[in-house]
């Protein structure tokens, strides 16, 4: 009777051994699986990237040991910081200006832009150890208003050097608070000396989109944005302008953003099903092709389209998609040169990484990342334009529009007015 009993207990720790040992092996198994795998959080959802086996990191960490180990002054280096820099070069190192890393301050400043309702000059800067050069200028802003330019670099605000701060830094510097003044020296391509300026922040919301009727019986239309509300602005601009025959639509200092509000744009002005665009991914399985999609008729009318160095993304794609059907001529100046698509990826620090994961393409599939759009007809500012705030574009614009409204015809207006005004 014991005997059995003994084999019993036997067995029953023999199981509940073979049980905690086997346990153990998973746990420990996934244990490293998940200590060896960088954890990402996009959207709504987690994502584990393993890419180890592709990136040979030894020689890295040896270095790390020698300086940790060596180093004099190893008593003043900051982990974080070190590990942050390392992510940031490694990033910068793909030689795309919209892949970019962001710290988590960086990545909370960066997520109060998309609020619309901030306070500032309004210019979009970029930053690198040397400078802060301005990189894009927004409509309606004070930085337009005080005629800051796309290229200026800033070496100062409130006679505080910004030479090596990071982007939170040199933005704070410049941008706080609403309603005072910033000083700004800044170095201008052919400009002998420092350009000195005096802006005044505000806190200011931009209106999507803004129209005027002018007297020749044409129509005028400023996308500022590519938000949430502006193909729907857009639409209601057209129809309080539906007496008109002719229309100008001004994409100058639109830096883009949403590419389905374009797509929508698009669909009031281009035959229902005709691509607008194409947008390729690394893998060619998921290719998204956008074609126009109408409820009401179609703008039949042929337009002038306005651009500029300011104009990026899906300011692009409208322009270049309304060349390649005939149904606009292109005026001013070769624009950004943004055919790119970035996706987020925020990670579990609250950091985040935004990363070029697809190209556009033109309607008729033309891959033109590695150029600008290039105008029918390129008018400049003038030094004279700037101090007295005339709009040169706009009103030749309009001097375009009546010889196309004569001319009807593309090539021969483009021609005409480049006779009248060589």
């Amino acid at each position: 009777m014991n005997e059995n009993k003994n084999k019993r207990s036997y067995w029953l720790f023999f199981i509940i051994f073979l049980t905690s040992f086997t346990l153990w092996i998973i746990f420990s198994l996934e244990w490293a699986k998940i200590r060896n795998n960088v954890m990402l959080k996009s959207n709504n959802f987690t994502s584990i990237y393993s890419s180890w086996n592709d990136l040979n990191l030894t020689k890295y960490w040896a270095i790390y040991d020698i300086i940790k180990k060596e180093y004099f002054d190893e008593n003043t280096i900051n982990n974080d910081k070190l590990l942050e820099s390392s992510i940031t070069w490694l990033v910068n190192w793909l030689w795309d200006k919209h892949s970019t890393y962001f710290n988590k301050d960086e990545n909370k400043s960066f997520n109060e832009t998309l609020s619309w309702d901030f306070e500032g000059i309004w210019a979009v800067v970029e930053v690198n150890p040397l400078w802060v050069a301005i990189d894009r200028i927004i409509k309606w802003s004070p930085a337009k208003k005080f005629d800051l330019r796309s290229g200026d670099i800033i070496i100062s605000a409130n006679d505080i050097s910004l030479q090596w701060m990071n982007l939170v830094e040199a933005v704070n510097n410049i941008k706080w608070p609403a309603w005072t003044i910033v000083k700004l020296d800044i170095l201008r391509e052919w400009e002998e000396s420092l350009v000195k300026k005096e802006v005044v922040r505000e806190k200011i919301k931009i209106p999507s989109v803004d129209f005027e009727k002018f007297d020749n019986n044409t129509g005028y239309i400023s996308i500022n944005m590519f938000w949430e509300e502006t193909s729907r602005d857009f639409k209601n601009a057209l129809n309080e302008l539906k007496d008109t025959s002719w229309i100008i639509i001004d994409l100058r200092d639109n830096w883009g953003w949403y590419l389905i509000s374009a797509v929508e744009i698009l669909s009031n002005l281009i035959e229902n099903w005709n691509i607008v665009v194409v947008t390729k991914y690394k893998d060619e399985n998921i290719d998204e092709v956008y074609n126009s999609i109408n409820d009401w008729n179609i703008y039949e009318w042929k337009i002038v389209v306005l651009i500029n160095e300011n104009s990026a993304s899906a300011s692009e794609i409208t322009a270049w998609a309304l060349r390649d059907y005939n149904k606009a001529i292109i005026v001013w100046k070769k624009s950004y040169w943004k055919w790119s698509v970035q996706k987020p990826f925020e990670l579990n620090d609250w950091s985040m990484l935004k990363l070029t994961v697809a190209k556009w393409f033109t309607p008729k599939w033309v891959n033109i990342d590695s150029d600008w759009i290039i105008p029918d007809v390129e008018v400049n500012f003038t030094e004279e334009d700037y101090k007295n705030l005339y709009d040169r574009q706009k009103e030749e614009a309009k001097k375009i529009l009546d010889t196309f409204i004569e001319t009807k015809a593309f090539n021969l207006t483009i021609d005409n007015y480049k006779e009248q005004n060589k």
